[in-house]
């Protein structure tokens, strides 16, 4: 028999439900065990989240210092395969993901076992990914796979609607497109649970072969160079709000504050003018962009 493993943590259902659809083909086969454990926090988080609390979470998300979580039941000590799904917060894997990860229970799992992350974001996954295969390589796992899945709105959309979803819990404003994943890319996940069940009955190695060429990433070169600023801009600045809150968390809350102005109006400006210079100087630099490309879009590829 062959064991499935996925692990995740969502708020708003989003992300259990992308979990679901990619785990339907496996269901109901008889030779295919198949477990889903939701992570819990010792303290939940709200949903719609609380302005204050949303951004309180980012020092810690950032520099990888998770609150705990209650340790999961898990039926088997070895898998077959785990899937990993997460939502990312502030260019990194949301706090309970990263709990699990640095977690013994993780460790002893996931050591020489394949995994496949699962993502649903609003545009930007690649820096926190690129956390994502630290925090494997911790566990001495074998990342073989990477699915994506973002926002159907624009850029510009998504960044009105998907604030007023996650503080006001209102997917739809008149006037836009409805914030999240479209409903055909979430169902769009099952030809992937569809191509893991092809290996199990052909007896295929679970390798990074097993999701290339089927589109299961989608590289935009314009964020790149923002993620980039974006990520070292976090750090920087967790680094200093965590500082304040051992001074005291009002403190910490005002300049928090003070970081909130700053990032909103480094979206507004740093990102399109990252994107103009980027287009400016496209002709030059589009041998180092496609390097970087194929690199972020492994093991699965485009």
């Amino acid at each position: 028999m062959k064991k499935v493993l996925l692990i995740s943590y969502s708020q708003t259902g989003q992300l259990t439900n992308l979990a679901e659809n990619f785990l339907s083909p496996l269901r109901n086969h008889s030779d295919i065990f198949v477990e889903h454990c939701q992570l819990q926090p010792e303290t939940a988080y709200g949903f719609p989240w609380r302005f204050l609390s949303f951004f309180n979470t980012f020092p810690e998300t950032v520099h990888l210092k998770p609150a705990p979580i209650i340790p999961p039941k898990l039926q088997h000590e070895m898998y077959d395969v785990i899937i990993i799904a997460y939502t990312v917060w502030f260019l990194s894997p949301n706090q309970p993901i990263t709990a699990f990860l640095q977690s013994e229970q993780a460790k002893l799992i996931l050591k020489d076992t394949p995994v496949i992350t699962l993502i649903g974001c609003r545009n930007m996954w690649l820096q926190a990914q690129e956390k994502m295969k630290g925090l494997l390589k911790q566990c001495e796992a074998k990342l073989i796979g990477n699915i994506v899945k973002i926002d159907q709105c624009n850029d510009w959309v998504s960044f009105i609607t998907t604030p007023v979803w996650l503080l006001t819990g209102k997917k739809k404003i008149k006037g836009f497109q409805s914030a999240g994943i479209a409903e055909s890319e979430i169902q769009d996940t099952q030809r992937f649970g569809l191509q893991l069940l092809k290996y199990f009955n052909d007896n295929y190695p679970l390798d990074r072969t097993i999701f290339q060429g089927m589109g299961a990433v989608k590289i935009d070169e314009k964020l790149m160079m923002s993620e980039k600023v974006g990520v070292r801009s976090f750090h920087i600045w967790g680094k200093l709000l965590l500082k304040c809150g051992k001074i005291s968390p009002s403190f910490r809350k005002m300049m928090l504050c003070g970081y909130i102005v700053f990032l909103i109006a480094m979206i507004l400006t740093v990102v399109p003018i990252s994107s103009v210079i980027k287009r400016l100087f496209k002709p030059l630099l589009q041998k180092t962009l496609d390097e970087q490309k194929r690199y972020f879009a492994q093991p699965s590829g485009e």
